[in-house]
């Protein structure tokens, strides 16, 4: 057997509890080995400029279902990219970059910003952001209970 070209910083199951400090999220993701970048759920998304030629996105996300409360939120645009489904749809998705803590890891992560609310989860934790990680896709939730 061939070995890794890295040391694994942690396994992870095909779903986990994610927090997103700095906007305030705590939600289930789904770990998509399939998708290069994670996305997530928004709605009425809107992009401006600040006084100083900033671009920011605003949009409204849930931390769970549909039932959950909605959270509007303010945050730097990080890029806009063009990202194609697993069904080969092509579209262009703003893309946010905020922190995010999974169990005792803390790094960042970039999120392209789509509607996944015909999606079980408001969250896909894609391949970029999964670098360092073993998927155990017959576990969930290694990392701390929903």
């Amino acid at each position: 057997m061939k070995e890794l070209p890295y040391q694994a910083k942690a396994v992870i199951g095909r779903r986990e509890m994610v927090y997103l400090p700095d906007l305030s999220l705590h939600l289930c993701c789904k770990a998509d080995t399939g998708a290069r970048t994670s996305a997530l759920h928004a709605e009425q998304v809107e992009t401006h400029e600040d006084e100083h030629g900033q671009l920011w996105v605003s949009f409204i996300t849930h931390s769970g279902g549909p039932e959950t409360p909605a959270h509007r939120l303010t945050v730097h645009l990080h890029d806009r990219r063009r990202v194609t489904s697993s069904n080969g749809h092509g579209e262009w998705r703003y893309v946010i970059r905020t922190p995010m803590r999974l169990g005792d890891l803390n790094f960042p992560v970039e999120l392209s910003l789509t509607d996944r609310s015909n999606m079980r989860h408001p969250m896909l934790l894609g391949r970029r952001a999964m670098r360092r990680f073993l998927v155990a896709p017959g576990a969930a939730f290694l990392h701390g209970e929903p």
